[in-house]
């Protein structure tokens, strides 16, 4: 019988086995956006169709159409539905299908600007908190407490009272306690996390806290912080259309979604469709963000269990 790497009698040498030493790795959860992305389900797509498909009305109604979301025409006042003016017009004879979706692209500012503020804000204090632990933790969780204590509609109201009523007081009326509930998330999550194998193996190897944090902590929270920051989108909409709608969000001319169903309000018995028209949209794209949101949790809550 022949040896490994041995000759045999008939001359022909035997092939040499290498067995080589495969370095030892720790499991991480697969939280990360590359797994999420696999537990992704038809509410995300729907939500997903709906919500890209009002961005674009949102983006080329206003830019494309002829007539200006302000500019009034006393000649075809209250007009219905027609080619030219497919919503029709308002008591000021504005062209309603511009002004929809020029406040739909308003409202999409305020809940995409708020999401993102929102999120850098909650991730970088939430971090903090959670890996710091102990005083530093209980010192910012005990602040956090405090601003979330006073509702956040009452700073959206005071700041635009000290700044106008624009969309730039809302964004920040909004993130000054939008951003606390991410903050808990991230936080739990990287208590969590950061005893965790993979956590105490980076820093043994010598990784930095905001290594440890961009690479280890964070990809593998991901789940739950992508949920919670698209139910910030819908949430911040809804607050604008409301404030706009009782008298104290964005003043007319500009069109904001809310600013419209209050106008239509005094003619809704008489011309039901100019309320009708903006409801709707905000209704749609209130959904299309709620079905993404629904299907992200689902997604992150499988991705929990199995």
């Amino acid at each position: 019988m022949c040896m490994a790497g041995s000759t045999c009698k008939e001359g022909l040498p035997m092939k040499k086995t290498i067995y080589q030493r495969q370095p030892l790795s720790v499991c991480q959860p697969d939280n990360s956006p590359a797994g999420f992305k696999k537990k992704l389900n038809p509410y995300v797509l729907t939500g997903g169709i709906l919500l890209a498909a009002l961005i674009l009305l949102a983006l080329l109604v206003p830019a494309l159409s002829p007539y200006s979301y302000e500019t009034q025409n006393v000649e075809i006042q209250n007009a219905g539905s027609s080619l030219q003016h497919l919503f029709g017009t308002d008591k000021f004879g504005r062209d309603l299908f511009v002004r929809v979706w020029y406040g739909t692209r308003i409202s999409l500012l305020v809940g995409a600007g708020s999401a993102l503020f929102c999120g850098v804000i909650g991730i970088l204090y939430g971090s903090i908190a959670g890996y710091a632990g102990q005083k530093t933790d209980m010192l910012m969780m005990r602040l956090a407490d405090i601003i979330d204590a006073i509702p956040s509609l009452l700073y959206v109201i005071l700041i635009m009272l000290v700044l106008g009523a624009n969309v730039g007081s809302i964004l920040l009326g909004i993130c000054i306690s939008g951003w606390i509930d991410l903050a808990r998330i991230v936080r739990g999550e990287v208590m969590r996390l950061k005893e965790r194998e993979f956590c105490v193996a980076a820093r043994m190897a010598g990784a930095g806290t905001v290594r440890v944090l961009r690479k280890h902590l964070l990809p593998n929270a991901a789940g739950p912080v992508i949920v919670n920051i698209t139910f910030q989108i819908p949430k911040a909409i809804f607050t604008e259309a409301f404030l706009s709608f009782v008298g104290v969000g964005i003043a007319a001319p500009v069109a904001s979604l809310g600013t419209l169903i209050q106008d239509a309000r005094s003619q809704m018995q008489v011309y039901p469709s100019q309320m009708f028209y903006p409801i709707a949209v905000l209704c749609i794209l209130i959904l299309s963000v709620n079905l993404i949101g629904a299907g992200l949790e689902r997604a992150s809550r499988l991705e929990e269990e199995g």
